[in-house]
């Protein structure tokens, strides 16, 4: 075959090659030379006069009148003596390999390399580390390189393979003594290696014959007993086994398997025996093993010598090159007798084509009868003993191979000898072809139409060989992969999947990203049809790492073709091959990859098996929930949380979903929480729910954090985990409404008989997600209407006696929110409003009867609002704390009819009149005014509670009424203001108490503040100038202090003409007259409230004419007070005055500026470094210091 590679047409290899000829045609060979030259003909070709005679040892090669081309190149060379002749350097290349001549070869390639002249056959040989490998026997393509029957180069895998030497090194110009000694080494480890070869092989032999001693007896003693078995076989057995285990899934019997042999490596076949050849795999040994298997015959080395007769014809001794005339002409007879053969065997397949041609005819004749019959008529189920012929199996991996047409007819005639069997195959075909499923049906039917599958022949005599050389001019690649590829047509579903596993990964790279999202269904059938297991795992991973980032629409294709491949293959296969890819990418650099990691877990959950979803599945997810940095991959985790928990049942695994609960509770992001409530908290609630520990364990645990958590706020309540573990218990309360409900005495009697009166839209709070809808807890709307119903009448007329699961809840859970809401801080807006939409969400679901009779008269009995009680409750605590707030916001204000509406007003009138009588602090009432102001529709509800309190005949609670005013302005229109709320103010503005008429004065300012009305403005504004400027107000400290502290909160924020027409002019004649108080506490007083006045109004554009008739006076009359009382104020003073005259003299000189920060904008380092050291030391209100960083809004 090697000759076969040489060009025939290349008569030289170079021009200077030409010249060397020439100058050697005239010099006279010697006998010895001419010898040689006879004896290259079975190695090389001839002279390149005949080139013809270069084209053989090729199975593809033609013949000449059906002489063979071998043959004729014999007799060329033989006869050839006396011509000139002259071989190539390719040919010359060939024969040292041939001969294993390896380093005289190397030589070769190394002068022609350094002469520029390279050979592509050295260059290739030496360039492959395959060629230098060590093997036993000689491999199948070892012809086909042109390498001998020894085998190719012994080497051992350190030593460097020759492609990667410097060939420069070792030329004849270079260091000949490295040369050699690169020559001996490589010959003596060749030794070497042989040694321990034959040493194996002796120690195979002794562990084939060895048998134990005891074994030897028992089989002596016992004749009629099986031969023991050896060691040798015992491994064997042992690694096919095994083999066997891992190829079917059975991976944890084979992992037991090899813990029971652990002195063997089932890993290693040379473990076994060394030197052995590798048998079939277990289920060939069992399909060969009815079949008369063919007696092994030791091999020998294709070296020795035999006689030539038994040669065939193509076969390329191994002598050496000086042969005798006697060899060559016993080679010339063997050619002759081949030649006859050949004449033969033609003839006799030109009879059996014909025949195959004719019996073709016949079947396509059957086939035609046979389908026209109707399929129902023929039903034929032989069996196994009676079945007339044997039939192939349908998926036998088998390809139709169109490389070679000539060899693919002359194999289908060998096999068609006998046109007896051929018929009964066909007829058997048939006949079982109706009788098998559909599937089969239409395997068989293709079988059938390949095989039937017919081409016309030319009636012409060209020999085949010709023919073959002939259609070798078309141009098709089959050396190639893809070549290969195409070559073959898959005749089988698993030769598909094969040919599919074998293109996919080539296939995918080269698809656009934005459209691989097609190529989805291909990979997941391949992956779930494909017999090989790394095959399906490289496929998996190509789809896990199909797109680089993919998004929503993608990872959504993604994951319904994991569930389908799930659902197809079982949970094993999920185990062993889907979740390992989920684990490779859970730290993705992309975030997308990890979302999919995260989605894939959830969506695989009900298809992995129940033990793998509690622990690995569990531990990955609580990983990424713990350390992923991308919000959107924690929110997916958290949702996949939740599925895993609905798939769950090992109630072992409740404390670490509690903990999971909290820390997804606690995440950072707003997306992970929200996913927390809408999936995860409901899953685990149901769990909970059938493990029965929801009122038992989940809620109890929930509570006894927050009383913790309270207990531990005394100085500063974490009001961030307070509201974690509340929004939780507000997650829960659908799930403890349907446990009442599936648990009431009841809920036997629940059927869905007659007309059930359908469920109001506003009888639940809308839920946060579908989990949480207390239909779909229980099953469906109509059950849980029936529930319903059964529920209201079992509360309103039945009683609760033996109903456990309620009387938790009113025994146990009530009392203890109860209590827990007494000792929140009122002050905290964020803590009322938690609590207050957890009572209301929680009377809303469980109902206005359960309100009613269980909610309300516990709050009643806590709070004691009769009116014998008025009077002593100065020391009734519970009015004072967020109680209060709770039960009118989160109670009184689930049901919105007449009597609720009149029940909320008695108890804030109730409320109002008990606080103002006791003296007691009005913080509760704030905090429910200021709850219900958020909402519009409670703003006339609470008017006409203020109303109630102008009205009233104690002064004290028309001073608390005035003072509720100002938190109801700012969330009431502007037309309420103006109808209800001036005229109230107005009213109280009058009154015969002083303390009412200044406490009217915050509501005023605030009205100032946010109104923008002229005609309330204004009469806001003659209501505060009475104040001012009556004279018998002159002396009304408590009404100056009140003035000065309004001015100072609303004048940044009011209206700028009422701020420069009447507040700095007020302001400016109220620190005037200070500077002649005699009394010094309320000289220090109203000094205290002018200094934050100025501050805050500091911050706010004043014109130039108002800052020296007003502004600069009145800080000099406030500075003049500070002086003497407080110098600390006065060194802040002194700055702000300083920088307000520089501004005025800048204005004066055209450059005007904008509106400056007075107290933030000081020239002079020193004075700024002075100025916030002096704002540090002050123990004025926090609140008002704040005004003096404010901007005008």
């Amino acid at each position: 075959m090697a000759a076969g590679n040489v060009n025939p047409f290349n008569v030289s290899d170079s021009e200077e090659e030409a010249e060397q000829r020439q100058d050697g045609a005239d010099t006279e060979r010697s006998p010895s030379d001419e010898a040689q030259g006879h004896s290259l003909g079975p190695f090389s070709p001839p002279a390149y006069s005949e080139p013809a005679a270069l084209l053989s040892s090729n199975r593809t090669s033609p013949s000449v009148d059906g002489i063979p081309a071998s043959a004729a190149a014999v007799a060329g060379i033989g006869g050839g003596g006396a011509a000139e002749t002259r071989v190539s350097l390719d040919a010359i290349a060939a024969q040292l390999l041939r001969d294993q001549y390896i380093l005289t070869a190397l030589e070769l390639h190394t002068e022609l390399l350094e002469a520029g002249r390279e050979l592509p056959r050295l260059r290739d040989y030496f360039s492959n580390p395959g060629n230098f490998e060590r093997q036993s026997g000689t491999p199948p393509a070892s012809k086909e390189q042109g390498v001998g029957p020894g085998g190719p180069l012994n080497r051992a895998g350190s030593i460097s393979t020759l492609d990667s030497l410097d060939f420069a090194r070792y030329s004849d110009d270079g260091n000949r003594e490295s040369d050699e000694r690169v020559a001996v080494l490589e010959f003596e480890l060749r030794k070497a290696r042989e040694t321990i070869q034959a040493l194996r092989a002796n120690l195979t032999q002794a562990a084939e014959c060895e048998i134990p001693s005891q074994e030897r007896k028992n089989y002596k003693s016992s004749p009629e007993n099986q031969e023991p078995i050896r060691a040798l076989e015992k491994r064997a057995l042992n690694f096919l086994v095994n083999e066997y285990l891992l190829k079917n899934e059975c991976k944890l019997t084979s992992i037991t398997f090899s813990d029971e042999n652990d002195d063997q490596d089932f890993e290693l076949w040379d473990d076994v025996g060394l030197n052995i050849p590798k048998p079939p795999d277990l289920l060939q040994l069992y399909r060969n093993s009815g079949n008369s298997l063919p007696l092994h015959r030791d091999t020998v080395d294709m070296a020795v010598s035999v006689d030539p007769n038994d040669l065939p014809g193509d076969y390329f001794t191994q002598e050496p090159v000086q042969q005798t005339e006697a060899i060559q002409q016993q080679q010339d007879e063997v050619a002759q007798k081949l030649e006859y053969q050949i004449s033969l065997l033609n003839s006799e397949k030109q009879s059996l084509a014909e025949q195959i041609k004719k019996l073709q005819s016949d079947i396509q004749v059957l086939q035609r009868n046979v389908s026209s019959e109707p399929t129902s008529a023929v039903k034929l189920t032989p069996s196994k003993g009676d079945t007339p012929c044997g039939k192939p199996p349908l998926d036998n991996g088998q390809y139709l191979d169109i490389r070679g047409v000539t060899e693919t007819d002359s194999s289908s005639d060998a096999n068609t000898t006998k046109t007896s069997t051929t018929t009964a195959t066909t007829d058997c075909t048939e006949s079982t072809t109706t009788a098998t499923q559909p599937h089969s049906k239409l395997k068989s039917q293709s079988q059938q139409s390949k095989t039937s599958v017919q081409f016309d022949q030319p009636n012409r005599k060209l020999s085949p060989a010709f023919h073959q050389a002939l259609l070798s001019f078309c141009r098709m690649s089959t050396d190639s992969r893809l070549g290969s590829e195409v070559s073959r047509i898959a005749d089988s579903e698993q030769s598909v999947m094969l040919m599919l596993g074998r293109c996919l990964p080539h296939i995918v790279p080269n698809v656009l990203l934005a459209k691989r999202e097609e190529l989805i269904p291909l990979i997941l059938c391949t992956a779930c049809l494909h017999p090989e297991p790394k095959e399906r795992d490289q496929l998996l991973h190509i789809l896990f790492n199909l797109i680089k980032r993919p998004d929503d629409e993608q990872r959504q294709m993604i994951l319904t073709g994991c569930v389908a491949f799930a659902q197809h293959v079982g949970p094993t296969r999920v185990e062993a091959e889907l979740l390992p890819q989920c684990w490779e990418q859970i730290n993705h650099k992309y975030p997308e990859r990890r979302l999919l990691v995260a989605e894939a877990c959830g969506a695989l959950a009900p298809y992995l098996p129940k033990e793998i979803r509690s622990s690995l599945v569990l531990s990955m997810l609580q990983q990424m929930l713990a350390e992923d940095k991308a919000d959107m991959v924690r929110e997916a985790v958290v949702k996949s949380l939740g599925i895993i928990m609905g798939y769950i049942d090992d109630p072992d695994k409740y404390s670490q979903g509690f903990e999971l609960m909290l820390l997804s509770l606690g995440d950072p992001s707003e997306r992970v929480v929200s996913a927390t409530h809408q999936v995860f908290i409901p899953a685990f609630a149901a769990w909970c729910t059938e493990l029965g520990n929801l009122q038992s364990q989940l809620i109890p645990s929930l509570l006894t954090r927050i009383e913790k958590l309270l207990k531990q706020g005394e100085y500063g309540l974490d009001e961030h985990k307070l509201h974690m573990y509340l929004s939780a218990l507000q997650s829960l309360i659908p799930s403890l409404f349907a446990v009442l409900l599936q648990n009431a005495p009841f809920t036997s009697r629940a059927k869905l008989q007659g007309d059930v009166p359908p469920i109001e839209v506003t009888r639940f709070p809308r839920p946060a997600s579908p989990l949480q809808d207390v239909a779909t807890i229980v099953g469906s709307r109509e059950q849980l209407a029936v529930l319903l119903q059964l529920y209201d009448h079992q509360l309103q007329h039945e009683g609760t006696t033996g109903w456990d699961s309620l009387l938790w809840v009113v025994n146990q859970f009530l009392p203890q929110l109860i209590e827990i809401v007494g000792r929140i801080n009122v002050t905290s807006s964020t803590c009322v409003h938690e609590f207050s939409r957890f009572f209301w969400r929680l009377c809303r679901t469980f109902g206005k009867i359960f309100t009613n009779t269980k909610v309300k008269p516990q709050f009643q009995e806590i709070l004691r609002l009769s009116e014998e009680n008025v009077d002593a409750s100065a020391g009734n605590g519970i009015l004072t704390k967020a109680t209060v707030p709770i039960y009118a916001t989160g109670v009184l204000t689930c049901y919105n009819q007449e009597e609720d509406r009149k029940l909320l007003i008695g108890f804030l009138e109730d409320v109002m009149t008990t606080l103002s009588l006791s003296h007691a602090p009005l913080d509760s009432l704030k905090a429910s005014f200021v709850e219900l102001g958020a909402n519009p529709a409670f703003h006339e509800l609470l008017l006409t509670v203020l109303w109630y309190g102008v009205v009233h005949t104690s002064a004290l609670v028309r001073c608390t009424a005035a003072r509720m005013f100002e938190l109801l302005v700012k969330g009431v229109n502007e037309t309420l203001v103006a109808q209800r709320v001036v005229p109230a103010l107005i009213t109280l503005s009058s009154d015969p108490e002083i303390s009412v008429r200044i406490s009217t004065i915050p509501a005023f300012g605030t009205i100032m503040e946010t109104i923008t009305q002229k005609e309330l403005l204004e009469r806001v504004k003659m209501q505060l100038a009475s104040f001012l400027e009556d004279p018998q107000y002159q002396d009304q400290h408590s009404l100056h202090m009140e003035i000065i502290k309004t001015f100072g909160r609303v004048g940044p924020n009011a209206e700028p003409r009422f701020r420069d027409e009447f507040v700095l002019p007020h302001l400016h004649k109220l620190a005037l007259c200070n500077n002649q108080q005699t009394v010094e506490s309320k000289r220090i007083d109203i000094a205290t409230q002018l200094f934050e006045a100025y501050s805050a109004l500091s911050c706010c554009f004043i014109s130039e004419e108002l800052m020296v008739n007003h502004f600069l006076p009145g800080l000099r009359c406030l500075k003049t007070d500070m002086e003497q009382l407080s110098p600390e104020h006065e060194v802040i003073l002194s700055s702000m005055i300083k920088e307000c005259e520089i501004k005025v003299e800048n204005k004066a000189i055209g450059e005007a500026q904008g509106s400056i920060s007075i107290a933030a904008s000081l020239v002079g380092e020193d004075a700024k470094t002075k100025f916030l050291s002096k704002m540090g030391q002050l123990t004025t209100s926090g609140a008002m210091l704040a005004n003096v960083f404010q901007r005008k809004k």
